[in-house]
């Protein structure tokens, strides 16, 4: 496969909506994990490592992120993060992972993207820019050059995600317990949406709801919202948690359900693996795995 030629784009815009750190805005997902909802209050939500949940389902849209985590031995829970994210609207299904990693280098690009089965490649440049020839509403764009982008599907939503991983200070003061074998490289993720229903349910979606009444307790230390069972899901790309609303259907056309459809299924040596899945090692680290 060879990478297209850059298409680079004026990115002060794109730098302008960034520019203030995407975990302090509304729609924010970040660090163990902490949310930012619609309705502007910080919560935590927990999860398990190695599970997947759903951040947000709405009729024409539905986002499943899957969560990498460690065991303290002194606590009850998971610290947990969120790895990779896949966003399903009408009979589209985007992917944006972070590959595994041992020793973390930022020029170093992670980040591991697809839109419908078809590995996305984007030049190591700030404001390189792919855009889908079948369905040009969807668009990624570099926002640094490497680990930092921007994805947009016109009318439905934006969506800023870097990747970053654990350090050994964040090990230190939170005793994460991070070992040299996996730098736990994670997605920092901001949501943008433009069109939801006020039947939007999920982690994140449900804060977006006009008649939402918070379920976590104001004033906490640390606010956390419970539920994991109701907000989990079987698969990245399966909308069958127990309060999912998406249907498939497009804005023009009934486009059916996501339940049916199959996704690739791959095993990647960089640790991203499972239906839907695309992966790759960027650069000098050239190999794509696709069965």
């Amino acid at each position: 496969m060879h990478a297209p030629a850059p298409a680079l784009v004026d990115v002060r815009w794109i730098v302008s909506l960034v520019s203030q750190s995407v975990c302090d805005q509304p729609g924010a997902v970040c660090q163990d994990p902490r949310f930012i909802g619609g309705d502007d209050i910080t919560f935590y939500f927990h999860s398990k490592k190695n599970h997947n949940f759903c951040p947000l389902s709405d009729s024409n849209l539905h986002i499943n992120a899957h969560f990498i985590g460690k065991r303290n031995a002194n606590m009850k829970r998971d610290f947990t993060w969120v790895q990779s994210i896949a966003i399903l609207f009408g009979k589209h299904q985007l992917f944006i992972g972070a590959q595994k990693t041992t020793t973390w280098d930022d020029s170093v690009d992670r980040l591991a993207l697809s839109f419908d089965g078809e590995l996305i490649t984007l030049w190591e440049s700030e404001g390189a820019r792919w855009q889908s020839e079948s369905f040009p509403h969807v668009s990624f764009v570099r926002v640094g050059d490497t680990n930092n982008v921007m994805v947009k599907v016109e009318g439905k939503f934006r969506i800023t995600a870097r990747v970053v991983p654990i350090t050994e200070e964040d090990s230190r003061v939170h005793n994460y317990g991070v070992t040299k074998d996996d730098a736990l490289a994670h997605l920092d993720l901001g949501f943008k949406f433009f069109s939801l229903s006020n039947r939007v349910n999920g982690v994140l979606g449900q804060t977006y709801r006009p008649d939402y009444v918070s379920r976590v307790k104001i004033g906490a230390n640390m606010p956390v919202m419970g539920g994991d069972r109701e907000f989990q899901t079987s698969g990245l790309f399966a909308a069958d948690c127990a309060i999912a609303r998406f249907n498939g259907a497009s804005d023009s056309e009934n486009e059916g359900s996501v339940e049916g459809l199959e996704f690739p299924s791959l095993n990647c040596a960089s640790g991203i693996d499972g239906r839907g899945v695309v992966c790759k090692r960027y650069m000098r680290h050239c190999s794509i795995c696709m069965s």
